[in-house]
């Protein structure tokens, strides 16, 4: 873990204490290639150390036949695609798509039986308000296109995977980077095609170094290697805390004692530079 995501964990913490809900920890390891069991043990370490305890827990690793169940369900809206990553970028006008990567739907119509499985998308807005940023409204076939359900080498895709989770362990809110605000709109519209009521979506402002750029591996200096060995957990949950704006000065601060001073109209809407 970096820093950006202990400030996540912490955020999302704060918002389920302060309601009196819960706090789930899901361990996001459906990436064969990514994955490895001592870093999901080094997460729950860091976690524990900071104080952010969790009161239910799950592994994606371990609930491929719920995600195979959606899957089926879902059939009568995807279909198999074989392009590569040179396919759909070679249909890309960068002009137009601000970086984001839009999938034409080259082989919607193709009828392959097999290759990685895609979503057909409406060509329509999908209204939902945000936690903190608002009311948004997003046209998926111009944001993403049909996107992907389960790649060609059969790994599950993320936003399946979050949405059966999600909505099977009983998710009501959750909270996370701006960076995932607009993928939003593709769960919600994913739990309506599964008949399952969509949680509350609330996004913090990033973390960024000075160059502006969101805080990542790169800064190796704020990973929580480098942090634990020299901070104290109530000294980095403290300066997190200032610069969400809870707080007025970095002090040592506990979790715990944070929480009456968590609301969502402190936290800022610009990132903020660390």
């Amino acid at each position: 873990m970096h820093l950006g995501n202990v400030y996540s964990a912490l955020m999302s913490w704060l918002s389920a204490r302060s309601q009196g809900g819960e706090w789930l920890l899901r361990i996001e390891d459906i990436d064969p290639q990514r994955s490895r069991r001592e870093y999901a043990d080094q997460i729950e370490n860091d976690l524990r150390w900071l104080g952010l305890s969790w009161d239910g827990f799950c592994r994606q690793s371990e609930r491929s036949a719920l995600y195979e169940e959606a899957l089926r369900l879902l059939a009568p809206h995807t279909y198999y695609c074989r392009c590569t990553r040179a396919d759909i970028m070679a249909t890309q006008a960068p002009h137009e798509t601000d970086g984001r990567i839009v999938y034409a739907g080259t082989c919607r119509e193709a009828g392959h039986v097999d290759g990685a499985v895609r979503l057909r998308v409406p060509d329509e807005e999908i209204p939902f308000v945000d936690g903190h940023y608002g009311a948004q409204c997003v046209n998926l076939a111009s944001h993403c296109g049909d996107y992907i359900l389960r790649r060609r080498d059969g790994a599950w895709a993320y936003q399946l995977a979050v949405v059966v989770d999600d909505a099977l362990t009983g998710v009501t809110e959750v909270v996370r980077g701006r960076d995932l605000l607009l993928s939003a709109a593709q769960q919600i519209h994913l739990h309506g095609l599964l008949g399952y009521e969509p949680p509350r979506f609330a996004h913090l402002p990033l973390l960024i170094n000075r160059a502006g750029q969101r805080l990542s591996k790169r800064d190796a200096s704020l990973d929580m290697g480098h942090l634990r060995d020299d901070f104290t957990a109530t000294e980095i949950v403290g300066r997190l805390a200032c610069h969400a704006g809870l707080i007025d000065r970095p002090e040592a601060i506990t979790p715990q004692e944070l929480i009456p001073h968590f609301k969502w109209d402190r936290l800022p809407l610009q990132d903020i530079v660390v």
